[in-house]
């Protein structure tokens, strides 16, 4: 048999390693990126504006969830983890274990945690003490006209909870803001499995509430001031409040890498922590580091 047919299949095999393997031919140019979904918009918007400017460096971004970067991180499949909560205690000592190095925390913007209902919710604000009690364990409030609120749009008048998947950092911030360390998310809400996602469901969901970063809101839905007694004046979430600390549920927006980084993600970090990178986190609807 001529030679030429053994080499078509080496040929191929070659082409096809370098559409799956991700950055072929690259060298040590790619930097993947992982995690948060929360940060999704803001990441995808930082890599497409960074090859602008550095068009050989190949920046991949993905969701997942802050859990799913964190762990990949710690198993070396990707450069950085995005991440919408701080890496737990055991998670900082498995990645010292396992890489012999410890995790490096970037804090690069901050975030109002929302807290949504469909837009035509008379609903205007709720006390963290009341979500507490619509989510967690044990609540008491399974009905809008707990909160004396009439003619929500739903028949039986009952509160859909929305929340976030297990690995969702988001999840574990509400969890630990609105219910402290002691107490848990009740079971039997619809888990999402991204930030824009549960928007989208309360948008078509006239009983729904939820939360989500402040940077996911549409015209469907509306964002309820929030109070952290019940009594206390309510707060909006937005820019200004989130920078002051009025907003009771803000939280930071952090990047982790395996030891301080090096080469080409440490030139991208510190771009995406210059002032180029910052206009992207207040563009895209987040609070940019002062």
């Amino acid at each position: 048999m001529n030679a030429r047919f053994f080499k078509l299949p080496v040929i191929l095999v070659a082409l096809l390693s370098c559409g799956f393997v991700v950055g072929c031919g690259k060298g040590d140019q790619g930097i993947n990126v992982e995690g948060s979904d929360t940060m999704v918009n803001v990441a995808q918007a930082w890599a497409e504006e960074y090859r602008k400017e550095r068009p050989e460096v190949d920046v991949r971004v993905s969701g997942g969830g802050s859990g799913q970067g964190i762990a990949n991180l710690i198993n070396g499949v990707v450069s950085m983890a995005n991440a919408s909560r701080k890496m737990k205690p055991e998670e900082m000592e498995l990645a010292e274990k396992s890489t012999g190095k410890k995790a490096v925390e970037f804090v690069v913007g901050q975030d109002a945690l929302a807290v949504y209902v469909h837009k035509d919710n008379p609903l205007d604000s709720i006390s963290l003490e009341e979500l507490a009690e619509i989510y967690g364990e044990g609540g008491t409030i399974t009905k809008w006209s707990q909160l004396d609120v009439e003619n929500v749009g739903c028949d039986n008048g009952e509160i859909v909870r929305v929340s976030r998947q297990s690995n969702s950092g988001t999840r574990h911030y509400f969890s630990h803001a609105v219910l402290g360390d002691d107490r848990q998310l009740k079971l039997g809400s619809n888990d999402q499995s991204g930030s824009k996602d549960v928007v989208d469901l309360i948008s078509r969901t006239p009983c729904a509430i939820g939360y989500s970063g402040m940077g996911y809101a549409t015209e469907g839905v509306k964002m309820l001031k929030i109070a952290t007694k019940k009594g206390d004046e309510p707060v909006e979430p937005s820019v200004e409040n989130t920078i002051s600390g009025a907003y009771p549920i803000a939280r930071p927006l952090l990047i982790y890498t395996m030891g301080e980084p090096t080469g080409q993600v440490k030139h991208y970090i510190d771009w995406i922590l210059s002032e180029a990178g910052q206009k992207i986190v207040a563009d895209k609807g987040y609070v940019a580091i002062q």
